[in-house]
């Protein structure tokens, strides 16, 4: 979002209006972001979610990535596995 608003060329009371975002809000974005910026580092990337109906075997996490990978997580999985599944993929 900060990254949106510094391009847009608008003033922050007019980012804000349009998008409707409160301008503290926005002024936490934009000091995260400068600082990502100054440190060298990439800005967080958002994805889509989409949240479907109630699971029928219940418990289970699906994540769909792109090229029609998935992870999923069945009740009782590794927490530790998944902390370092994540790690490498935010690598990549």
């Amino acid at each position: 979002m900060a990254a949106e608003y510094e391009a847009s060329g608008l003033s922050r009371e007019e980012f804000c209006r349009q998008r409707d975002v409160a301008m503290k809000t926005l002024a936490r974005y934009i000091v995260r972001y400068r600082k990502q910026k100054s440190a060298g580092s990439e800005p967080q990337r958002w994805v889509a979610v989409e949240v479907a109906g109630p699971l029928e075997c219940g418990g289970e996490l699906s994540v769909l990535l792109s090229g029609g990978r998935r992870i999923e997580v069945k009740p009782g999985f590794d927490a530790g596995t998944l902390r370092q599944l994540v790690a490498v993929l935010e690598q990549a």
